[in-house]
């Protein structure tokens, strides 16, 4: 192999591990993110069924204080 070809397989090399580094650390970030939006779910979905628990309590109420009258 010839100079010239070696340093433009050395170069491409160099261009190809950066750029693993790049799309590795972009990748960190958006498991990062995933990890937020699945705490952010969990904590809205809780947040969903406590309401729904105080929502039927409510129309419990109501029923018997029709029952009631």
């Amino acid at each position: 192999m010839e100079d010239a070809d070696l340093q433009s397989l050395k170069t491409k090399l160099e261009l190809l591990i950066q750029r693993v580094e790049q799309l590795k650390a972009h990748n960190r970030l958006l498991l990062g993110n995933e990890h937020a939006w699945r705490e952010e779910r969990a904590h809205l979905v809780e947040k969903n069924e406590m309401a729904r628990l105080k929502v039927e309590a409510m129309i419990s109420r109501l029923k018997a204080l029709e029952q009631d009258q």
